[in-house]
């Protein structure tokens, strides 16, 4: 059933900057039996810290991970009309069709991990305003999208990735790190679908007129989200804030889905607590988005493909942070001597 937990980009603000925070008490717990398992103090590394960090948010000392899910979001945008993409817009609903079909890397990835995975297209043949216009989508439009990725979260999901898919969502993200994190516009374009140099001097240019025609954007979350983004873009950034809401872990994912959670960020500065970053894209602004966010990669393995791909694959390394912590023995349980 679709619910109604706001109306307008205020109300959702205010929500996002009211969710609460990890359970105290049952970080202590995790971290007290990190400290009894068979093992050398940090010999596991970063999994230690992952394990805990994901047991603060789901409320136990001793998590499992037993109902992740990957949602696919699909948005077309009028920036395309700027030449800005490789490929056309129509194959955002090509791909929604492979998704559909079960042909993409994302639907490998999920049912390797045992990932429930949603596809929601947003009025694809309603493409978004041209940004270098004006606004790519009214306050209404944008509060639609975010109430789609908000409702798409399952009540029983412990775990989210929430990916894209949108030609053209590449030029989107660089115009909203541009927008929120300042540089050139330069500096945040990159090859996306695989344009030339003519095309990655043509994205900055493109980037630069979003700003300017949209100045509201600048250093404002929810504008820049408006003004910028796109409606897969929003509903990315609607399931991420349902999921901190109720306190789900999220891993993130490429470029775009970061720059939809600095969006989210600079509404609230705790508002990404409970998100990790699964990867560092090939993307060439990526690495400079983590940076802003503080948020340290889980893996670097030169992908670029969106759908969530990046953050899919994060999910075993997840996985296997929380079985070990789970599921390891301590010294007395196993009768071996603490040293």
């Amino acid at each position: 059933m679709t619910t109604m937990p706001f109306t307008t980009l205020a109300e959702f603000t205010a929500l996002l900057a009211a969710a609460p925070g990890p359970d105290n008490t049952a970080r202590a717990a995790a971290e007290a039996r990190n400290g009894q398992l068979t093992k050398p103090p940090g010999a596991l590394g970063r999994l230690e810290d992952l394990a805990i960090w994901y047991g603060s948010w789901r409320g136990t000392g001793r998590p499992a991970i037993t109902a992740p899910q990957v949602i696919i979001f699909a948005g077309n945008h009028g920036v395309t009309a700027q030449g800005v993409s490789a490929f056309p817009a129509e194959v955002t609903e090509q791909m929604v069709l492979n998704f559909q079909r079960g042909g993409a890397a994302i639907n490998q990835l999920s049912k390797t991990f045992g990932a429930k995975m949603d596809v929601h297209a947003l009025s694809l043949d309603t493409p978004t305003a041209d940004f270098t216009q004006g606004p790519a989508m009214s306050e209404a439009e944008v509060v639609e999208a975010l109430l789609t990725g908000w409702n798409a979260v399952d009540a029983d999901t412990d775990l989210l990735v929430a990916g894209e898919m949108g030609i053209g969502n590449t030029t989107c993200a660089a115009a909203i790190a541009h927008a929120l994190l300042g540089g050139e516009p330069g500096d945040w374009v990159g090859r996306g679908t695989g344009v030339d140099d003519a095309g990655l001097a043509l994205k900055a240019r493109v980037v630069a007129a979003g700003l300017a025609q949209n100045p509201s954007a600048k250093r404002n979350g929810a504008e820049a989200l408006r003004c910028l983004g796109g409606r897969e873009l929003a509903a990315v950034a609607g399931a991420m804030a349902r999921a901190r809401v109720d306190r789900i872990p999220v891993i993130i994912d490429g470029f775009i889905c970061s720059a939809v959670a600095a969006c989210l960020q600079e509404i609230s500065p705790v508002a990404l607590d409970h998100a990790v970053a699964g990867h560092k894209s090939a993307e060439a602004g990526h690495g400079r988005v983590l940076e802003a966010l503080g948020k340290d990669p889980i893996l670097s393995l030169g992908m670029r493909l969106g759908e969530g791909s990046g953050a899919a694959l994060a999910i075993g390394v997840l996985q296997g942070a929380v079985a070990c912590h789970s599921g390891m023995a301590t010294f007395g349980e196993a009768g071996v001597s603490d040293a």
